[in-house]
């Protein structure tokens, strides 16, 4: 090929730009400026609305200081701000740190300096958290209070709100895109193996390419109707922040999970779309039936972790929805994989549940998904049969770990994410989780690190061993069992080491059950194994009345 065939063919402002979502707001506000953009409670934005208070944040943002690569973080539930957060704070140059509303002071602290936050937008019911988390730190960051009448706790005087940034910013701020695509965007933190959260970074590549493979695999467009059941600081709703805007669809945001209100919402604001863990799923079915409100069409839902059973397949059908199955991780930005109904499938309801406990073929710009040996690397058959862990290779795939180049090179070695699931690979594409390398628990939606959890029972003065699994659970997926060896002599319960957990962590993650054994089950080489301890929880589970 000629060296100068191709010359002068460089790019250029007209022809390249760096991918972000951010844009995704100014083309639909651009082209979809009157449809309404954001719905909470007696509150309607358009896209022009939306745009105009994106704006006005990211200019008083900057005015405090914020620009790139500083970190704003964000404790609140789905509401407008949260939303718009995840535009504003990129829009300035800056990096959105969305926090888990369930977790305990100490954690907050340690994100909030792991990720060098120099700002946290907090609404008022998680005020005190964050107060006890900044006096736990040398450099605490600045606070703006979320004001929300729909909140349990009010504003204090004198402090500083996301209104006052409203009214301070200037709308005729332009959203900036970033220099480099490259750049991050978000930092979501996860448990890791240590039991310490992990920060994983997102680029704007990422996060862009994500939300659009999001839009396509959902079937979004501009008459999408996105009620907010997820919560948006998992995963950034697991990119749905920027795809519902990128189809130009209408953001309905829901403060706290309850079932009459999701009834209302679906059929008051004609809902489409929304994803939602498996506990939420079983509390729409078992919902009182005086609150119950069937929509006038199908919706569609999409479901992580647990695979839906054929009971919740079938109550969710009845209700009127749709369920698809979705695979993915935090470093994935969410979704990687899904499992979608075929509307054409005439098979009886529990080979649909089968085929639905799958998780699913990649979606359209997942680059590549294999299952392979986690010892050597070597490729697994397409054969249903050979277990091996799922790697995956994708512009969806994590920067890394933030402050973490060991685990950010274990996660990568030999040019694949190591996803830390064992699985078989189907002839058809399909994959199928069979268990987990790593021992996370998987509770409402939410990962849980074992590891964590022992270290607290390790600390009570009468505990010698703690091993923590994953218990099922109707409701939940999954819930943390607790296997204890006491120190000799020593006497406490399993309810006395249930408070003691309640006592040092955030309550979702305090195990259901603490069972006080004489030893724990070991290997030659002294590992607990897990597996044993895997079946007595499970069949605890079973034999309880």
């Amino acid at each position: 090929m000629s060296d100068d065939l191709f010359a002068g063919l460089d790019k250029c402002a007209a022809n390249f730009v760096p991918l972000s979502p951010v844009s995704f707001l100014q083309q639909t506000a651009h082209t979809h400026a009157d449809r309404t953009a954001i719905v909470y409670h007696d509150l309607r934005l358009s896209y022009a609305q939306m745009h105009d208070r994106v704006a006005r944040v990211t200019s008083a943002l900057a005015a405090r200081g914020i620009g790139a690569g500083d970190v704003v973080s964000i404790m609140a539930p789905n509401v407008p701000a949260m939303l718009e957060a995840h535009y504003a704070v990129p829009a300035a140059g800056a990096v959105l740190n969305p926090i888990n509303i369930r977790l305990d002071a100490a954690t907050v602290a340690y994100i909030l300096g792991h990720c060098r936050a120099k700002l946290i937008l907090v609404d008022p019911d998680f005020l005190d958290v964050v107060e006890q988390a900044r006096a736990a730190m040398d450099a605490p960051p600045d606070v703006v209070v979320v004001a929300d009448p729909a909140a349990g706790a009010g504003v204090p005087e004198g402090a500083v709100t996301y209104d006052d940034l409203l009214r301070e910013g200037d709308p005729e701020t332009s959203l900036m895109l970033p220099a480099d695509e490259w750049s991050p965007i978000a930092i979501n933190y996860t448990s890791g193996t240590t039991g310490d959260p992990k920060g994983v970074v997102y680029s704007h590549r990422g996060a862009y390419l994500n939300a659009t493979a999001n839009a396509l695999t959902f079937g979004m467009d501009a008459w999408t109707n996105y009620l907010w059941i997820l919560p948006m600081f998992h995963c950034s709703g697991w990119s749905h922040t920027w795809a519902v805007t990128l189809a130009g669809g209408t953001h309905i945001c829901l403060r706290q999970v309850a079932a009459a209100a999701i009834f209302d919402l679906i059929v008051d604001e004609r809902v489409t779309h929304c994803c939602a863990a498996p506990v939420v799923m079983n509390t729409l079915i078992h919902a009182d039936p005086s609150v119950i409100r069937r929509p006038t069409a199908r919706v569609k839902i999409a479901t992580g972790g647990a695979p839906p059973s054929s009971t919740v397949i079938a109550g969710m059908e009845d209700l009127g929805f749709s369920v698809t199955h979705l695979y993915g991780l935090t470093e994935t930005y969410g979704p990687a994989t899904i499992n979608a109904p075929d509307p054409e499938s005439d098979a009886p309801l529990d080979e649909r549940a089968r085929q639905m406990a799958r998780q699913g073929i990649g979606h359209p710009l997942l680059t590549d998904y294999r299952i392979a040996s986690p010892e050597t690397g070597a490729p697994g058959a397409r054969d249903g049969d050979a277990l091996g862990e799922i790697q995956l290779r994708s512009n969806t795939v994590m920067m890394g770990y933030l402050q973490d180049p060991d685990e950010t090179a274990r996660a990568f070695a030999g040019g694949w994410f190591h996803s830390g699931d064992l699985a078989v690979h189907h002839p058809d594409g399909m994959l199928e989780i069979k268990d987990r390398l790593k021992d996370v628990i998987i509770s409402g939606g939410e990962n849980i690190s074992s590891v964590e959890i022992e270290e607290i029972l390790t600390r009570h003065d009468a505990v010698m061993e703690a091993a923590v699994v994953a218990a099922p659970s109707e409701k939940w997926g999954e819930t943390p069992c607790a296997f204890v060896a006491l120190k000799a002599g020593a006497k406490v319960s399993g309810d006395d080491l249930v408070d003691h957990c309640r006592a040092h962590m955030a309550g979702f993650k305090v195990p259901a059950r603490v069972v006080v054994v004489d030893e724990l089950p070991k290997s030659a080489t002294g590992k607990i194994q897990k597996y044993e301890l895997r079946q007595r929880a499970a069949e605890m589970v079973d034999a309880k009345p």
